[in-house]
């Protein structure tokens, strides 16, 4: 790129022209006697980058912007800034990460207990009651430790990265859609669908490998690592590992059952979702439209009804899918259970062990034993314990909200 300035110019003294404290009594050095108007279209002013000036002695860089002034007495008080974007993120974190733990570790001892009365043909307390259900939850926390109720914790975290994993695989090796779009057909739906069975499927034996954990007594089982669920699952399929009875069932019996869970359950949990998303949308959309005033308070109420409207509208779908399909549930965790040996707690008292013998021949089968042996409520045996999940999901995301809230107020 060809030179802009003279061969006579050297850069100096041209500051001084323009300075006038900086020019009286210095004469910048130059090797014409132009004066230096005659050099202004010459010069160019160096662009304001920090760190970028040819400074004289006792000069310094700016490297900020100078602080904007604080707004003065006349200025409206309630025109300050709301709380920074990093607080709302950060707020928003803080929630949904209290909902995962609450989901996937604090209402563990609910599930391990619900899936020891589901499997549990014996038992003669149903624990449609929560408080029943609290009562021997508490029994076996006293004779077995509390480690009794966090077993088989790490294989569910197993299971869930083993169905996330296989369901990105299949999406990219196949033109199976992962996520609908907002403008889907027919097509896209039952191929989204059958992305989802097909994950249910490959996720099968770890499932089971998963619900023995969860349901074997503490008092017989040994400490496994987080591995053993991937090392049964892989043998189950294999036909080898622990040697089981006869009467376990084959995996193509159990692959109707478990697809048709997944999948009913994957349905209506989106629906409902959805629809409660939807309608909290339309509620905050009309309550913000109706007030008039726009102080701090409502600023922050704002910035949590961002993040709590989907927060609970999985929570509610959650629930209802949940309910819904209890019955099949139980149905489907006998299945998996049988033929394998296992031995489980007593839910009636919480004192004892007992063994799971059942010979169920298949769905028909097992779902008519039920009904003829135990009623139409041995299909809820342990709905107790799914109330007290719930119920302590929702008080956790109430605790959450007012605590972010106060601090939030306070920032």
């Amino acid at each position: 790129m060809t030179s802009r300035r003279p061969d006579s110019f050297d850069g100096l003294g041209y500051r001084g022209r323009e300075d006038p404290s900086y020019g009286g009594g210095y004469s910048g050095r130059s090797f014409t006697s132009a004066p230096g108007a005659d050099l202004q279209h010459w010069v160019t002013t160096p662009p304001d980058i920090p760190g970028s000036r040819n400074l004289h002695f006792g000069e310094r860089t700016p490297q900020f912007e100078a602080a904007p002034a604080p707004p003065g007495p006349g200025d409206d008080p309630q025109s300050a800034a709301p709380p920074s974007e990093q607080l709302n993120r950060f707020a928003g974190f803080g929630i949904g990460l209290a909902s995962l733990f609450t989901e996937n570790v604090l209402a563990h001892p609910c599930i391990v207990f619900r899936r020891q009365c589901q499997v549990n043909f014996h038992a003669r307390n149903y624990h449609i009651s929560p408080l029943s259900a609290l009562g021997v939850m508490y029994n076996v926390t006293k004779t077995q430790g509390p480690k009794a109720l966090w077993k088989g914790m790490g294989s569910t975290f197993v299971v869930q990265g083993v169905t996330l994993g296989t369901e990105g695989i299949i999406s990219e090796c196949t033109p199976l859609p992962r996520e609908l779009s907002h403008k889907w057909n027919p097509k896209q739906v039952a191929g989204h669908l059958l992305l989802k069975g097909l994950t249910y499927i490959v996720a099968m034996p770890f499932y089971s490998a998963s619900l023995i954990e969860t349901v074997q007594s503490e008092i017989i089982r040994d400490n496994p690592g987080i591995l053993d669920c991937v090392k049964e699952g892989v043998g189950r399929v294999m036909g080898m590992g622990v040697p089981h009875s006869k009467r376990l069932l084959p995996l193509w019996v159990l692959v109707f059952p478990t697809a048709l869970h997944g999948i009913l359950h994957y349905v209506i949990s989106s629906a409902v979702q959805k629809f409660v998303l939807a309608i909290l949308r339309r509620r905050l959309s009309s309550s913000k439209t109706s007030s008039s005033s726009e102080g701090s308070s409502d600023a922050i109420q704002s910035m949590l009804d961002a993040y709590f409207p989907e927060l609970m509208a999985s929570f509610v779908a959650s629930l209802c899918a949940d309910v819904l399909l209890y019955p099949l549930e139980t149905v489907l965790h006998r299945l998996h259970i049988q033929g394998t040996r296992t031995i489980i707690d007593n839910t009636d008292l919480g004192f004892e062990v007992l063994p799971i013998n059942t010979q169920y021949e298949g769905v028909r089968d097992c779902i008519s034993t039920i009904r003829r042996e135990e009623g139409p409520l041995g299909f809820y045996k342990g709905f107790g314990s799914l109330l007290v999940q719930y119920s302590l999901h929702a008080a956790v995301l109430q605790i959450t909200k007012l605590i972010y809230s106060t601090l939030l107020q306070n920032a």
